[in-house]
């Protein structure tokens, strides 16, 4: 703030001269130079020799053409040469720095500050480039403000030897070190900048170990970890730091950066599992742990499925009762697990010894979910073929229609949380059909007969055989971008969870998350493209194996032709060892007559690696997701628009063709009063240009001429501006034939 102060007293004098000395008798006020270091030419003078040589520079250089400032210790009464400076330009003079500052601050703030000289000059130092505010701390709360150490430290601590180099001054940065030492409880010993930032550190890291840091170097990390120019330089101390030997890792504060103590934690609780003893304080730690902000900064973000997965209640599966109890009780509960331990395998399948008693965990509730989904399982029906059909049957509005392969019900609720909130969201479920696999269950979701079809380009065109009069446009959904698809009905397929998962197997899991994302980042632009409703289906969910021992893995002694992969066996024969733990069904594929499928997670031995499969009956594997979202005005009133002269554009002479818009006459209500909207124009169902927006208002008639730019044939559609919503479309056809009958 002082340098505020200095360089107004300072421009007084130069809006009417552009000479101005600058005289510190006491020299205490040299650091406010640097404050103006190439505003003005600054000249420094204490003999007479350089008195009389300052004012030969000045004068040869003309002095109106440039501003000066002369420094000088030499009281006034005192000059020889540039005497004559100060009456007839202008003067500045501090004689005490302490006194100069209290009258600022008096005529600034009207404010008193009574502190010794010695800390009014380091205050003064420290308060350049700071706002008023500075000094109103520290009139209020004492010399303790002098250094405001949760905002000095950070810089400090990041680069300390270009900090200290930044210090105007020896006798500044020596106090800045006293009020370090002071905060660490030590006494004040000359030492490197490197040294003391690493007793800092030290001694933040140690309070955080033992539950115990004090409350401003715990304020400095938390703003560390919050620092996008520092935080880099907060793994570096990480790194270096020993972990306290005999420390408590209960004790360790629930901020801390140490993953090691993250582990341990674990490793502790992961024992307590196995024995059915986990003590209640340690699951109250593991809440405060999940919460930590400081902890997802760091990227520890797994707590939170620990919780999950502690916190389920097993009793509640006791209770159910039917196969619709389970389908409820896995969408609105158990589907979470599935959430928690697919997120655990991603973190943790190479630390066996971390994630083995977590996975037990997970594996005895879902064999108890399981007992009661077989339980009732006769019941189950499938309600998969046709999906497609059903949806271009209910929708009158333009649709998009993601169809994900391997999309499971957990991600495609991890997907709904991404996808903005401004949209509305319907969640139901399909179930699918069975064995859940690739091939039959696309085709049932795209042929309405229940056959199986292996080809998709052969279930996309059965699906417009069946639609003649209806436009559906089939597009990969890496191709959705943010332009305009000219389809009623857009169907977007997705493959890549169920391909990179076969190829992958478990090394799929780091590409989870970026899946989601990438659904979620579709959604939004199918929406903004346009389509009132965008729905999200699967062919078939997955189940993961995690951890899987030898032990495991299922062996079956059929009899006959059989091929059989790691969910399901397929047979020719009927079997005859059917027990509680292997289900079988008739149904013909090939030459196969039964499928055959195990009631656990646990796969059939097979050749190959395990992790990522799907084909069997679980619940992961047949309740597949079926979502809509929409935008949550859709359907508001609003001014109704339509092509008017859709008749006289079926055969169009010449090159130009006219398009009349027609306006509703509305109610009176600020929603019908007028409507923004523009045309967008198809060739091929490729965007060829789009219109000027236009604002047309009620019972208003707007015509635009548009020329066909060699093309014959065009799809014209009528957008709303802000939602996209397609209010009408016209196809537009050029008539070349030319009339002959005056050559005749």
């Amino acid at each position: 703030m002082i340098d505020t102060w200095f360089k107004k007293d300072l421009e007084r004098i130069y809006e009417k001269h552009s000479i101005a000395v600058f005289i510190d008798e006491s020299g205490e006020s040299e650091f406010l130079l640097h404050c103006i270091e190439g505003e003005y030419s600054i000249h420094s003078t204490q003999t007479e020799i350089e008195e009389l040589h300052v004012k030969y520079l000045i004068e040869r250089e003309q002095p109106s053409l440039n501003k000066h400032l002369i420094y000088t210790n030499t009281a006034k009464n005192k000059l020889k040469f540039i005497r004559e400076y100060c009456e007839t330009n202008g003067c500045l003079e501090i004689r005490y720095l302490q006194n100069y500052i209290k009258d600022k601050v008096h005529q600034t703030l009207k404010l008193n500050i009574n502190l010794p000289k010695e800390e009014i000059i380091t205050a003064a130092k420290v308060s350049v480039g700071k706002e008023q505010t500075y000094w109103i701390d520290l009139v209020h709360k004492g010399a303790s403000e002098i250094f405001d150490m949760e905002k000095e430290l950070l810089p400090f601590l990041h680069d300390p030897k270009a900090y200290t180099q930044n210090i105007f001054d020896d006798q500044l940065k020596e106090t800045f070190y006293r009020k370090v030492n002071e905060l660490l409880k030590q006494e004040y010993i000359e030492k490197p900048a490197e040294t003391l930032a690493n007793e800092v550190v030290n001694t933040m890291f140690d309070g955080l170990a033992h539950g115990k840091c004090d409350k401003t170097l715990e304020q400095v990390y938390f703003s560390w970890l919050d620092s996008i120019s520092y935080k880099s330089t907060l793994s570096d101390y990480l790194s270096n730091y020993k972990i306290p030997t005999g420390l408590d890792i209960w004790q360790v504060s629930r901020s801390h950066p140490f993953q090691v103590i993250d582990e341990q934690w674990m490793k502790e609780i992961g024992v307590q599992l196995s024995t059915n003893d986990l003590a209640p304080e340690y699951l109250e730690k593991i809440k405060q742990r999940s919460q930590s902000a400081q902890a997802q900064s760091m990227g520890i973000c797994f707590w939170q499925d620990i919780k999950v997965l502690l916190e389920f209640e097993e009793k509640s599966i006791a209770h159910l009762s039917s196969l619709k109890e389970c389908i409820t009780f896995y969408t609105k509960h158990f589907c979470a697990l599935d959430t928690a331990i697919r997120i655990l395998y991603t973190e943790f399948l190479n630390r066996k010894k971390l994630l083995e008693p977590f996975q037990e965990y997970y594996k005895d509730l879902l064999t108890l979910f399981l007992d009661k989904w077989f339980k009732y399982f006769s019941h189950y029906q499938q309600n998969q073929t046709g999906t497609l059909q059903r949806l271009i049957d209910e929708n009158s509005c333009k649709t998009a229609i993601i169809v994900g392969d391997g999309v499971a019900y957990d991600v495609a609720m991890n997907v709904a949380q991404k996808v903005s909130r401004k949209l509305k969201v319907t969640n139901n479920i399909i179930l699918a059909d069975i064995p859940s696999e690739t091939e039959n269950n696309m085709s049932q979701i795209y042929i309405a007969n229940g056959s199986v079809e292996k080809v998709q380009s052969k279930r996309e065109k059965y699906l417009v055989d069946q639609n003649p009069d209806k436009a559906i446009g089939f597009v990969k959904l890496d191709d959705v971008s943010e332009e305009t698809f000219p389809h009623q009905y857009l169907i977007c397929t997705h493959k890549d969870i169920d391909d990179i998962g076969e190829k992958l197997q478990h090394k799929a899991l780091k590409y989870f998350s970026e899946s989601i994302e990438f659904f979620a980042e579709k959604i939004e632009y199918l929406i903004r493209n346009g389509y009132q409703k965008v729905y999200l289906i699967s062919d078939h969910g997955f189940v993961l194996s995690g951890i899987l021992n030898e032990a495991d893995k299922i062996t079956v002694d059929f009899s006959g032709k059989t091929h059989k992969l790691e969910r399901y066996v397929r047979s020719v024969e009927k079997q005859q060892d059917e027990t509680e733990f292997l289900l079988g069904f008739e149904k013909k594929h090939e030459d196969y007559s039964y499928v055959y499928f195990s009631t656990t997670l646990n796969p059939f031995k097979t050749p190959g690696s395990y992790g990522f499969s799907h084909g069997g009956l679980s619940p992961q594997e047949l309740i597949t997701p079926y979502l809509c979202w929409e935008q949550d005005d859709y359907g508001a009133a609003s001014l109704q628009i339509q092509i008017g002269n859709k008749a006289d554009l079926q055969n169009v002479t010449g090159d130009l063709y006219q398009i009349k818009l027609q306006a509703a006459q509305g109610e009176d209500d600020i929603f019908t009063m007028e409507r923004k909207v523009y045309l967008v124009f198809f060739s091929e169902e490729k965007l060829v240009s789009k219109s000027d927006i236009m604002t047309i208002k009620k019972n208003e008639k707007v015509s635009k001429e548009y020329s066909f730019d060699g093309l014959t044939e065009i799809e014209v559609q009528l957008l709303d501006e802000q939602t996209k919503e397609q209010l009408d479309k016209v196809r537009i056809k050029q008539n070349k034939d030319r009339d002959l009958s005056g050559l005749l």
